[in-house]
């Protein structure tokens, strides 16, 4: 079959060409579309996790449940958000941009059938492993203490999560090369209502309570997949799957990807390696690194993935173009937005660790050392939150340039020190004692993004492929001056951990939401007054 034909640009158009990218206001509108659907499923998250908080605490039962869950979601991160979107993405932009639709829909279905029988015989073999699966995530679970035998069932549930929603990622692919974004941003609120309601409602009535999260993300992943299907539809997409591993298409993203596993989910492989040794730590050490690094995971996902996932599709039709001044406008516009939002919600995260993880979950089975282990860990993840956001902003400068053997040249070397750390500084903490050494590998995890995110950066500018507009200095010196601002108003509002905990949940709720509120203020109408206008933090890109 032909695969490779150009024609006559713009006859890639399609159904939804005029949705499509084609300016900087149009890239902003949907990265804030992205960003909406995204906050509505952040915020069921957090329930989520309150919920988990309340019934399973940080206890041994929820220790393996998060082992069970980790493994098919760090997979998830490879095939689907990672691996796929870097392979996936870009060919499908220059096969839009370059081909005409009949070439594009031949692409999808040889795609999704190649795709998805390989993702059937990897979640065969994962069901049937899961015992060893296990003990290679956390072999700190050997012992009599059941850990493990329950681990592994649970995992024989939520491993086929992987299947469908990967499949969900690349329809959601599909779905944003034709520049529609908001349903693949919305579909993870299913998981999250379906785990709320297993937890809620299922979990009382079983033998072993936890169960239900297991068969909770397995009805979920099929529920996801089911969702977008509707939509893939209307835009005359829906893949009608066949085996073809020789199409030249196919050979081109599958050629992408296999680096851009590790390249593009250094930040899961950090937090992997955190679990492995987390298992070998206290009961609840899992545990606490979960909800803390949820937290973290709160403005990650609102702004920073949301501009990546926004920003991959229109980089590689600019670079499909050869436009790589409007490439290089793109990635200085991202660097600015993404430093305007993710420096204070670092440092809010930091000083307001404790208060945060206090009103969201304490209470029921999640006591007070449970809320000051899980802020340290907070604390630890905060640090590198500029780190995991920028590796959002950078990755896809690599990947929409067909480029993912760098990031995997980089992330491995992030990879080594974040091992290195890790072990160094477990070993430290617990011979000597010391309360927390799970924090200390949040700590490493963050220093290990903050080394990637550099590298990256280093490169762009090295290739010139980021060159930086006017107006940096006073910039950087504005943000500077207002995030020290936030952070006086952060301590003068802020109350002792005792108070907190003392205090009624509608206190608590009540007086975090002023202090966020009033920080977020007095940072922004700091801006404001020492000459920042919203004009600097526009892409004039055409």
């Amino acid at each position: 079959m032909s695969t490779e034909k150009p024609t006559s640009k713009g006859q890639g158009s399609g159904p939804a060409r005029n949705e499509e990218i084609t300016s900087g206001m149009g890239l902003a509108r949907k990265t804030s579309v992205v960003g909406g659907m995204t906050l509505i499923s952040r915020i069921l998250g957090l329930l989520r996790d309150v919920v988990f908080a309340r019934y399973f605490g940080a206890q041994l039962v929820m220790d393996a449940f998060l082992v069970a869950n980790r493994i098919p979601n760090m997979l998830r991160r490879f095939f689907a958000e990672g691996a796929f979107s870097a392979g996936f993405v870009p060919v499908m932009a220059r096969y839009r941009e370059s081909h005409d639709h009949g070439e594009a829909r031949e692409f999808i279905d040889a795609v999704s059938g190649t795709f998805g029988i390989i993702l059937f015989l990897v979640t065969l073999v994962g069901v049937i492993a899961a015992p060893l699966l296990v003990l290679v995530v956390a072999p700190g679970f050997v012992g009599d203490g059941g850990d493990l035998d329950l681990a592994a069932l649970m995992l024989r549930f939520t491993f086929p999560y992987l299947f469908f929603v990967s499949l969900t990622a690349f329809a959601g692919g599909i779905l944003n090369t034709y520049g529609r974004f908001g349903i693949p941003a919305l579909t993870p609120v299913i998981l999250n209502i379906v785990l709320i309601a297993a937890a809620v409602w299922l979990s009382p009535h079983l033998e072993q309570p936890i169960m239900a999260l297991a068969y909770a993300v397995f009805i979920a992943g099929v529920c996801q997949l089911l969702f977008q299907i509707p939509f893939l539809a209307k835009i005359h997409a829906l893949p009608r799957p066949k085996w073809a591993p020789q199409h030249a298409g196919v050979k081109r993203a599958f050629k992408l990807m296999v680096p851009a596993i590790f390249g593009s989910s250094a930040a899961q492989i950090n937090v992997l390696l955190g679990g492995i040794i987390a298992s070998m730590l206290p009961i609840g050490s899992i545990s606490y690194l979960y909800y803390s690094d949820r937290l973290m995971e709160f403005p990650l996902g609102i702004f920073s993935i949301a501009l990546g996932t926004v920003t991959l599709p229109y980089l590689s039709r600019l670079w499909a173009k050869e436009d790589k001044t409007t490439f290089s406008q793109t990635l200085d516009w991202s660097l600015r937005l993404a430093l305007l939002i993710a420096i204070p919600a670092a440092i809010g995260l930091f000083a307001l660790a404790e208060p945060l993880v206090t009103v969201l979950f304490f209470g029921g089975e999640f006591d007070l050392h449970a809320v000051q282990m899980t802020a340290l860990a907070l604390k630890a993840y905060a640090v590198g939150l500029i780190g995991f956001s920028l590796v959002k902003i950078f990755a896809p400068a690599y990947f929409a340039r067909e480029d993912t053997r760098t990031p995997v040249r980089m992330a491995v070397i992030a990879l080594c020190v974040n091992l290195v750390l890790s072990v160094g500084i477990a070993l430290v903490m617990t011979r000597n004692n010391v309360a927390g050494p799970h924090a200390g590998l949040a700590a490493a995890t963050s220093v290990a993004a903050i080394l990637n995110a550099a590298l990256l950066y280093r490169g762009l500018i090295r290739d010139r492929i980021l060159r930086h507009s006017n107006g940096w200095l006073p910039l950087l010196l504005r943000l500077a001056f207002a995030n020290a601002v936030m952070i006086a108003a952060v301590y003068l509002l802020d109350r002792p951990l005792e108070w907190w905990i003392a205090a009624s949940f509608s206190a608590r709720v009540a007086w975090i939401t002023v202090t966020i509120i009033a920080c977020a203020a007095a940072y922004f109408a700091t801006l404001v007054m020492t000459g920042t206008r919203l004009s600097q933090f526009r892409l004039r890109a055409k």
